[in-house]
């Protein structure tokens, strides 16, 4: 194991790495409830998404550390699992299974860019301000589903939303959430999130407003639901149309970027980057886009590295026997869905705020000063949540960026991809029902 993981050049030992899987897992434990609550919201079946997650997890974070020897542990990413159930499924109409499909097709697009070496060309193809405007949209999208699902936010059919009945108990147990998650963030608690949703169940319990009833262990739910489904589509009817196309190139355009950010932002607390550059970096990226591939199979949403991975880097965690102790803990978890009945949507609705707002603060890399620029990123984030569509922020960001860069003399700085983009979203945004 020394020198499979290379410990002792890593100035590591096994306890180390333990320990520091344990806190990854601690600090990301909350999509196995999460990402449930989501996709239930699609159809399917919550316990086998459970099941679907902890596996896509399970395979992830162990694939990573066997094949790229890093600390990066992988599950279902937050806003692609929004993305895929309230855009995708409940937005456009298609079924789960066809979504399912389409991220099963993105996965293995990514599979063949990173084995023909093509990621470097597309990275270089999109504009940064696009990537971050990307990522800081989806959090706002995530944490108006969060105050939604806290009841803090209501519909309202003369302001379309409104403030809710703050004096709810459910509503009242969702702000307790939020309070205890932004003290925890704040005073740098790691895994605070998860750690906020834990409490916050607790006090529900204790309060009478969720209650245990099946008790807290258990034999995992069974897979069938989900298992296979992508494969369970019509392929004239669902699979060669246009906006079939959208859908995965959305899926392959917001993992890509995520995981690339991802990889680098814990590659370089890690102190792996060395000159800009990431050693075994096509490994990462290949178990990456195998995870969400076989991911898709299990019956979840994309699955990406989780920047929460930092947190067993922080805590020593130098080679992939730390996101292969992850990966085992996922699979001890598979005993604890009973914890499904008082996991509700004002449980994991402060997980979903305050991630949206660590996902927001990605706009501080915006040049605002430039109006060229700041036009097509504010549009990009604001119509998000305000459309309740992922893919419409980022058709719109990708239409009116070359648009503005053009006006303003700078067309010749986009790469002619761009330009292929720009025709492709304006077709998404003309033609397709939203």
């Amino acid at each position: 194991m020394d020198r499979f993981f290379k410990l002792g050049e890593n100035q590591t030992s096994i306890k180390q790495e333990g320990v520091a899987g344990l806190t990854t897992f601690l600090a990301m434990a909350y999509i196995l409830f999460v990402n449930p609550q989501i996709l239930g919201a699609a159809g399917m079946d919550q316990g086998a998404v459970f099941v679907a997650t902890a596996l896509a997890a399970l395979v992830g974070s162990i694939l990573m550390g066997l094949i790229a020897n890093y600390p990066i542990a992988l599950a279902p990413g937050m806003g692609l699992n929004a993305f895929f159930a309230y855009t995708v499924v409940i937005g456009y109409g298609m079924s789960w299974q066809a979504a399912l499909f389409a991220v099963f097709a993105s996965g293995v697009i990514f599979v063949i860019i990173t084995i023909f070496k093509l990621r470097e060309m597309i990275i270089n193809a999109i504009p940064e301000e696009l990537k971050y405007a990307t990522g800081a949209g989806i959090g706002l999208f995530i944490a108006f589903i969060g105050l939604k699902d806290a009841g803090i936010v209501v519909a309202d059919p003369a302001t379309l939303v409104s403030l809710g009945d703050l004096t709810q108990p459910t509503t009242l147990l969702a702000i307790f959430g939020v309070i205890v998650t932004i003290v925890l963030v704040v005073r740098g608690v790691k895994g605070a999130v998860f750690y906020g949703l834990a409490l916050t169940a607790i006090l529900g319990i204790v309060t009478g407003v969720n209650t245990l009833g099946n008790g807290v262990f258990s034999m995992p739910p069974s897979l069938a639901p989900t298992f296979g489904a992508a494969f369970d589509v019509s392929w004239t009817e669902e699979i060669f149309t246009l906006q079939m196309l959208i859908v995965i190139l959305t899926f392959l355009f917001i993992v890509f970027f995520d995981t690339a950010g991802t990889l680098f932002a814990v590659a370089t607390q890690a102190g792996f980057v060395k000159n800009n550059r990431l050693p075994r970096v096509g490994r990462a990226l290949f178990a990456d886009a195998s995870a969400s591939t076989l991911g898709s199979i299990f019956g979840t949403s994309t699955t990406t590295a989780y920047v929460e991975s930092t947190s067993g880097v922080a805590v020593g965690g130098r080679t992939g026997l730390t996101a292969v102790f992850t990966g085992l803990f996922f699979a001890l978890a598979l005993f604890f869905s009973p914890l499904l009945d008082v996991i509700t949507n004002e449980v994991t609705a402060p997980a979903l705020i305050i991630v949206g707002v660590m996902m927001a603060t990605a706009l501080r890399h915006i040049d605002w000063t430039k109006m060229e620029i700041a036009i097509p990123v504010f549009f990009t984030v604001v119509t998000m949540p305000l459309t309740y569509s992922i893919a419409t922020g980022i058709a719109l960001g990708f239409v009116l960026y070359p648009l503005t860069m053009v006006v303003k003399g700078r067309g010749k700085e986009l790469h002619p991809l761009m330009y292929l983009l720009f025709i492709v979203f304006i077709l998404y945004l003309g033609f397709l029902p939203h």
